[in-house]
């Protein structure tokens, strides 16, 4: 596993707050998971598409770290795992409904990319 040479050098609380809903998985698993009360891993796999299953592990194991999202493991036969947010997470949600909102009014209106996920989302208006 990798480990980090330097610790991190956070000076500010908006570092702090962008470490850990960052990049470019992270929001899009919290803005699913609020729109549902919990998903399973396929679920989320197949809802986000384009991401490797490598990646969509490494985040969820980071969200999970991060106290955003609850990892429930069920001892069923066959055994399976559910993921929702949690008070914290749900505490985010606001907050990158208004970055959506905020982006929506800048955001290209030449770039002919299909936003997929935005379908079902209210707050982009493109």
């Amino acid at each position: 596993m990798y480990e980090r040479k330097m610790q991190p050098d956070i000076r500010c609380p908006l570092e702090y707050g962008l470490t850990l809903i960052g990049g470019k998985w992270k929001s899009r698993i919290l803005c699913l998971l609020s729109h549902n009360t919990s998903m399973r891993y396929v679920q989320l796999r197949t809802e986000m598409s384009n991401i490797t299953d490598a990646v969509l592990a490494a985040t969820l194991k980071e969200l999970t770290r991060d106290s955003l999202i609850l990892r429930i493991s069920y001892d069923e036969i066959p055994p399976h795992v559910e993921y929702q947010l949690t008070q914290k997470g749900q505490s985010v949600i606001p907050i990158l409904q208004n970055i959506c909102k905020w982006s929506g009014i800048y955001y290209n209106k030449e770039i002919s990319t299909h936003l997929t996920q935005c379908e079902r989302c209210d707050y982009f208006r493109p």
